[in-house]
C-alpha cells in the first residue's frame, strides 16, 4: 500500500474545470463570517464541479489569504458572485428555475437522508450564519428546508462540515437518478 501521489490522480486543469459540464448545484452563504469556512467551501464546490457559489452580506469574498489558506486555489476556478443582501441572490435563482433549498432546521424540515432530488432539477442550498443560521427573509423565499440528522447533545455542525455532509449526499442521490 502506498498514497497514490497528486501528478498520478488525473485531475482537471483549470481549463478543464472551466469548461467542464457542472453539477445543477449553487451554494448560497448568508452571512457566513469565517474565513476558513468560506474557504473551505469552495474547495467542497470545486471537488463535486458545482456550478458556483453566491456570497452575501458578511461574507467575505476572494482574493483574501484566510480564504484561500483553506480553498487551496479553488477560487481560481470555480465561478462566484457577491450580493449585499441574500435575498437578490435567492430571488435571482430562483428566476432562473433553481429549487431553492435552506439547509436549517425548522419546524417544516426535511430529514437529509429522507431528502430526494428530483431528476433534471437544479439546486441552490443555503448555509446561514455561524450562530443564527439562515435568516428569517431568506427562509420564506426557500421552497424546502432540510436538516442534517444528530444525535449527540450539541445542535450544529461547523459550516463548512454541514457543506461537505449535504454536497455529498445529495450529489450521490441526483447522480443515482440522473442515470435512470
Amino acid at each position: 500500500m502506498y498514497k497514490t501521489p497528486n501528478a498520478a490522480l488525473s485531475r482537471l486543469t483549470v481549463e478543464e474545470f472551466k469548461n467542464a459540464e457542472k453539477t445543477p448545484f449553487v451554494i448560497v452563504l448568508d452571512n457566513v463570517r469565517s474565513l476558513n469556512n468560506i474557504g473551505s467551501v469552495f474547495r467542497t464546490a470545486d471537488a463535486f464541479l458545482l456550478r458556483g457559489i453566491c456570497l452575501c452580506g458578511i461574507t467575505a469574498k476572494p482574493p483574501h489569504r484566510d480564504i484561500e489558506k483553506t480553498a487551496l486555489g479553488a477560487t481560481e476556478t470555480l465561478y462566484w458572485e457577491y450580493y449585499d443582501h441574500t435575498v437578490d441572490a435567492v430571488k435571482k435563482l430562483k428566476s432562473m428555475g433553481y429549487k431553492i433549498l435552506a439547509i436549517e432546521q425548522t419546524n417544516k424540515s426535511i430529514l437529509l437522508n429522507e431528502f430526494e432530488p428530483e431528476k433534471d432539477e437544479k439546486y441552490v442550498f443555503v448555509f446561514g450564519h455561524e450562530v443564527t443560521g439562515v435568516s428569517d427573509e431568506v427562509l420564506e423565499l426557500c421552497d424546502n428546508w432540510v436538516e442534517i440528522p444528530q444525535f449527540g447533545t450539541k445542535h450544529s455542525l461547523n459550516i463548512s462540515v454541514s457543506v461537505g455532509v449535504v454536497v455529498w449526499d445529495i450529489y450521490n442521490k441526483f447522480i443515482r437518478i440522473s442515470k435512470e
